[in-house]
């Protein structure tokens, strides 16, 4: 009597892992690229445009870890309604904002926004939007105080810049 396995299942396995293979080298790739995208210097901090067309500055939010959208078009930081309730951000005023979308009106909170390469903005007021992504976007109202230039889809900036450190 032979045990050997069946062709239809020695094939079928060996597809299986051929595409765990696959799948782990999809993994590990976007992983290093997405590294790749942010490095930091003395002096200096370069963001690579993201596959989204974007450029995303790791931070935090009181101290919880965000991935921050760039917006130079906004004029301030806003987050999502969501991550300030889970937050404990309480509004201090509200505000109506235009968006992409129409007007909508948030609620104005205060909030210590840290980023990565060494940026820091003590209680500074961000507008809470209901609908908005969790993806925070960074307005103006810090991107304002640094010295920054884009260049061949690189976001440089400049750290000596006034209120940066």
């Amino acid at each position: 009597m032979s045990a050997e396995l069946p062709p239809t299942f020695k094939v079928v396995t060996v597809w299986l892992l051929a595409g765990v293979v696959l799948f782990l080298g999809v993994q590990w790739w976007q992983h290093r690229a997405q590294q790749a995208r942010f490095t930091s210097g003395d002096d200096v901090i370069e963001i690579r445009r993201g596959p989204d067309g974007h450029y995303h500055w790791p931070g935090s939010i009181e101290g919880r870890e965000v991935d921050f959208l760039v917006d130079t078009g906004a004029t301030g930081t806003a987050i999502s309604a969501s991550l300030a309730r889970d937050l404990g951000l309480r509004a201090i005023d509200t505000v109506q904002s235009s968006t992409a979308g129409g007007v909508v009106t948030g609620e104005v909170v205060r909030a210590d926004i840290s980023l990565r390469g060494g940026f820091r903005a003590d209680r500074l007021p961000v507008v809470a939007l209901q609908g908005l992504s969790d993806r925070p976007l960074l307005g103006m109202d810090v991107l304002g105080r640094l010295k920054w230039q884009q260049d061949d889809g690189v976001l440089r900036i400049d750290l000596r810049s006034l209120g940066a450190r």
